[in-house]
């Protein structure tokens, strides 16, 4: 199957959050199609280091939104997670600031240049399962990234026909720079490496997928898809919030996803 035509020869991809781990990853990826690279990462030092990765010099510079008269690959995958309580405000800002405003941001000031090319373009938005799933002990993480999903929705709908794509990247398991809160140094044998989601995406943008549901070496598809449909269930079933966490619902969860053929 021929590959997504915005991974050309010649294209520019601006990439957020690409300084280390999946942005990175995908850097590398449009690099060896011959793309031309805009980075972008909070961290100007962690640029730097990306530099010998990356094979080629490269320079930190602050630009105007003006200075990019193209660009066709827009990955919006800066993201941030923090640790916080219902009575810390500022964790919730903080989180939404750069995990949802960011996504936003990039959209209003970027999407009105990948739709002056004449060729296909493309957004990748980062998402994650617990925006999804929605998983206890994260809440504003989780709340960003089930916003982040509804904003790619309403994206992916409302430029359907167009010759800008979107897609909702959503990792599994992934060795980066916040496994861990940052504090494991070796891949964990469930995770996935970032090339391997940057490949991942490329093979489904190759098909037109729009949910990108990568999985890893512990959690299957099939997996996902079940403990998906059961979240899907607390409503239609009304069951309580975050039932396959709770005790009373924990045996049934489990049965029920054993049998399901998805």
């Amino acid at each position: 199957m021929a590959g997504h035509a915005v991974f050309k020869y010649g294209n520019t991809a601006l990439i957020t959050g690409a300084a280390s781990g999946i942005g990175l990853a995908v850097a590398k990826l449009c690099r060896r199609h011959g793309m031309k690279l805009a980075l972008v990462d909070i961290s100007a030092d962690s640029l730097s280091k990306a530099q010998a990765s990356i094979g080629e010099e490269i320079s930190t510079k602050i630009f105007a939104k003006d200075s990019f008269d193209t660009v066709d690959f827009l990955m919006l995958n800066a993201g941030i997670g923090l640790k916080g309580g219902w009575e810390d405000s500022e964790y919730f800002h903080k989180i939404m600031d750069v995990n949802l405003f960011g996504v936003v941001n990039g959209i209003s000031t970027f999407l009105p240049v990948l739709q002056k090319q004449s060729d296909p373009t493309a957004v990748v938005i980062t998402g994650s399962k617990q925006g999804i799933t929605n998983p206890p002990s994260n809440p504003a993480y989780n709340a960003s990234k089930a916003a982040v999903k509804s904003i790619a929705e309403h994206l992916g709908y409302d430029l359907r026909g167009s010759s800008t794509s979107v897609h909702l990247l959503v990792p599994g398991w992934t060795f980066t720079g916040l496994t861990g809160g940052g504090t494991v140094q070796e891949k964990p044998d469930g995770a996935w490496g970032p090339e391997q989601v940057a490949e991942y995406l490329e093979q489904k943008m190759s098909e037109s997928v729009f949910y990108i549901i990568c999985p890893d070496n512990d959690v299957t598809t099939e997996k996902d898809r079940k403990r998906m449909l059961w979240s899907v269930g607390d409503i239609v079933n009304e069951r309580p919030p975050l039932s396959r966490w709770r005790d009373e619902f924990k045996a049934e969860a489990e049965e029920w996803m054993a049998k399901q053929k998805v």
